[in-house]
């Protein structure tokens, strides 16, 4: 693999998405750490760069299409044209169904499908062009479907059948498109998860570990690990597939 290479990861400023940019700098990608505030982001940024890695932070909504592609042309003009991209951006808004607005349905939706779209869409030319390329989307269990995620749990199951269409698509381009499905990840999001129905964090991760076949649960290099693989070279031959990183066959 060339080291001239660049990623793009969405939603990179923390967890999985931090952790996904670090593992890729050290795997020689040049990494473009990209989040909705640009102060978040440099922290990530700055530890990539700490590590001996090449990195740039980048803020965009990847909702706005316009925010997308400045953002997308300031990686071209700054590291070089991506090859790589890891859509990981995400929010959660759980409820219940009769409980869930409208404007909690159409943000979930919004950052987890129409950003995937867009900035594939935007970063995808540079691949073509290149003969070479790789997308990873970021899925989760909850695709299985997960009471209170309704909005969350359509968009994840989406995100698989956006990925299976890429490497349909892109394949003939030598693109390949794949989805990885964390199961229970220790990060600020399950945190919230725990505050949000009022279980004190100990006795939430107790309650999770102990439906993990591993016994344990799982963290942001657990997934960003996973990212490695089918960004490698070694992987052109897996397109389409969905794996689930998790513990286990299902949690």
């Amino acid at each position: 693999m060339s080291e001239s290479r660049v990623a793009i990861v969405t939603g990179a400023a923390r967890g999985i998405g931090a952790a996904t940019a670090r593992r890729l700098a050290r795997d020689g990608f040049a990494v473009a750490v990209l989040d909705l505030e640009e102060s978040a982001a440099k922290a990530a940024a700055d530890a990539v760069v700490a590590e001996g890695g090449t990195a740039v932070a980048v803020a965009a909504d990847v909702a706005d299409a316009d925010a997308v592609q400045v953002a997308v042309d300031r990686v071209e003009a700054e590291l070089g044209p991506p090859t790589v991209l890891v859509n990981n951006a995400g929010i959660t808004r759980d409820n219940l169904l009769f409980r869930m607005t409208e404007a909690d349905w159409d943000a979930v939706m919004g950052v987890h499908l129409r950003g995937s779209f867009l900035v594939t869409r935007a970063v995808q030319r540079y691949m073509v062009e290149a003969g070479w390329g790789r997308i990873v989307n970021l899925s989760s269990t909850s695709a299985l479907g997960k009471r209170g995620q309704a909005n969350y749990a359509a968009a994840k199951a989406g995100l698989q059948g956006f990925t299976k269409t890429l490497a349909f698509e892109l394949g003939r381009f030598g693109i390949t498109a794949n989805c990885i499905a964390p199961g229970f990840v220790v990060s600020d999001m399950t945190r919230a998860t725990a505050d949000r129905i009022g279980v004190p964090w100990d006795d939430y991760l107790a309650q999770r570990v102990a439906e993990i076949p591993v016994g344990r649960a799982g963290g942001p290099d657990d997934i960003a690990q996973a990212v490695s693989f089918f960004v490698d070279e070694r992987s052109g031959f897996v397109s389409g597939q969905v794996l689930y990183v998790a513990g286990g066959p299902r949690t």
